[in-house]
């Protein structure tokens, strides 16, 4: 399973044509991972069809999450598997999946995948999902993003956390207005608005969350659009983005930032969270791609400073994407406790999907393929220099 990290280190393979070599090549590519078919360890695979090793011969990290999702295969301790085969390097796409690979990457070059007609469909396919779900896996506030462990013990402390640096790191004070791209379901903007009297404009691509943020901030000075971040208009004295920016696409991350510079006033601070990776790439994992975040693409820091270069001033680069192991595993225990409840809803096929989404980021970050970034910009540098709190 891949999150969107290849190891260059992952074995040749060799040319193969007959079932017997396909399964043979699949056996050594697990073995060297300490993955057995049919072992004893929790980490090990049982292969329910034999399907399993054309799958993931010829369809790379898309016919092992389809597989399983079609529960073909099956593993005691997912997240252990994961991280075996992670670490291992066994997401580089094998056999004829690399020339599919090679065409979406091409295609990922040539087109912009996360155009304006596009911008709004990661919210219908994900953000507008059953509102349930949400409830029953988030915290009370509906966070969909790393929380900060420092010094919290629990989800929600952790999301509390969040903000709180988050607005720290903004220096927020009353009477300032803010821009949040990406509001998600409104929690920051309610915590800013309630902790440092600020004014709030939220935007987001999901219905869903737009209607459960106007609901919930209706006594604060908040209001949220449904609305593309490249045709924002107005001036802000701050401006933040919460786990948005992977949705961008390397094509429109100078248009991002641009529209940042362009809102944001000359003395003011955008703060920007984001996922983030150790390559450049044009596009994220095909099964990712298709089943949990269409047209997503996590950005590597190169980008970023290309990006928005001769537009900002870097203030402060905070990794602590360890974090996001711990957010994503807490995540997972809500969501497989509440599962009883959730089968009315969902069938089988997502539950694996879901779960396998939730283990495979979260093994991405343990084993820091993926980190979490929040980096604060400033237009022309803070005089006398930025005191960045932690």
């Amino acid at each position: 399973m891949n999150t969107g990290t290849t190891t260059p280190s992952t074995p040749s393979r060799p040319k193969v044509t007959r079932r017997g070599q396909v399964r043979s090549w699949v056996r050594s590519q697990l073995n060297h991972a300490d993955i057995e078919l049919g072992g004893p360890n929790p980490w090990d695979i049982e292969v329910r069809d034999p399907r399993f090793f054309r799958e993931i011969f010829f369809r790379g990290t898309l016919g092992f999450g389809e597989s399983y999702m079609a529960e073909v295969w099956n593993t005691p301790a997912l997240d252990l598997c994961l991280e075996k085969l992670i670490a291992r390097g066994l997401d580089d796409p094998p056999g004829m999946d690399r020339f599919w690979n090679a065409l979406r990457n091409l295609w990922g070059y040539l087109c912009n995948l996360q155009a304006p007609k596009r911008a709004f469909a990661v919210g219908a396919q994900h953000y507008d999902r059953d509102l349930e779900l949400f409830r029953i896996m988030l915290d009370s506030k509906l966070f969909y993003s790393c929380g900060y462990w420092k010094d919290a013990r629990t989800l929600e402390d952790a999301q509390e956390a969040k903000c709180a640096l988050i607005c720290q790191k903004l220096v927020l004070e009353p009477g300032l207005r803010l821009l949040d791209i990406g509001c998600g379901f409104g929690g920051l903007a309610r915590y800013a608005a309630e902790h440092h009297g600020v004014e709030v404009h939220g935007i987001t691509v999901s219905h869903q969350q737009f209607e459960y943020a106007q609901t919930h901030t209706t006594h604060l000075p908040v209001h949220f659009e449904i609305r593309d971040y490249r045709s924002l208009e107005g001036s802000y004295d701050r401006v933040v983005s919460v786990g948005m920016f992977e949705h961008v696409g390397v094509k429109n991350y100078r248009t991002f930032f641009k529209t940042v510079r362009r809102v944001l006033k000359p003395e003011g601070l955008f703060l920007l969270h984001s996922i983030g990776g150790n390559t450049s790439r044009q596009r994220t994992d095909p099964w990712i791609e298709r089943y949990i975040f269409p047209n997503s693409l996590v950005p590597s820091a190169a980008q970023i400073t290309r990006a928005s270069e001769n537009l900002f001033v870097l203030e402060d680069w905070h990794n602590f994407g360890a974090d996001y192991e711990k957010t994503l595993r807490a995540w997972h225990e809500r969501f497989e406790a509440a599962w009883p409840q959730l089968s009315a809803r969902y069938d089988e096929c997502f539950h694996r999907m879901w779960r396998l989404y939730l283990l495979a980021s979260a093994v991405s970050f343990k084993l820091r393929k993926l980190q979490l970034w929040q980096i604060v910009f400033s237009p022309k540098g803070i005089p006398g220099g930025y005191q960045a709190p932690r």
